[in-house]
């Protein structure tokens, strides 16, 4: 009988173990808006490239999703920087789930991932 629990115990656990794992992307989609023109983007962001967009640069880190579950919820790793200033906008994770969560805080610019490519 305790056998059978600890199996069924395990089986249980296999699903939310797998949860954890994620894999890394080469490619992270990324959507921004200008709230003055009005304009929305979509960029395709290499790993530990950079794109420019408007008075953006930004730098992709890494993009991870799920592991077995590519389009499954992407994170990534950004550094944004505006019109040349030294010091970042925004530094961090991005989660494509829940863009409020640690959002970029600039009066012109929105940016949220969408997605990580895996090809």
């Amino acid at each position: 009988m305790i056998r059978v629990l600890v199996l069924a115990l395990a089986a249980l656990a296999a699903p939310a173990a797998a949860q954890d794992e994620v894999v890394n992307a080469p490619v992270a989609e990324i959507r921004i808006l200008d709230k003055i023109t009005g304009s929305v983007r979509d960029v395709d962001i290499p790993e530990r490239g950079t794109a420019r967009v408007g008075l953006l640069n930004i730098r992709m880190g890494e993009c991870r999703y799920p592991a077995g579950n590519p389009t499954g919820n992407a994170y990534a790793l950004l550094t944004i920087f505006y019109r040349g200033l030294e010091d970042p906008v925004f530094e961090g994770w991005m989660i494509a789930s829940s863009p409020a969560l640690n959002p970029l805080d600039h009066p012109r610019y929105d940016v949220w991932v969408l997605r990580c490519k895996t090809s």
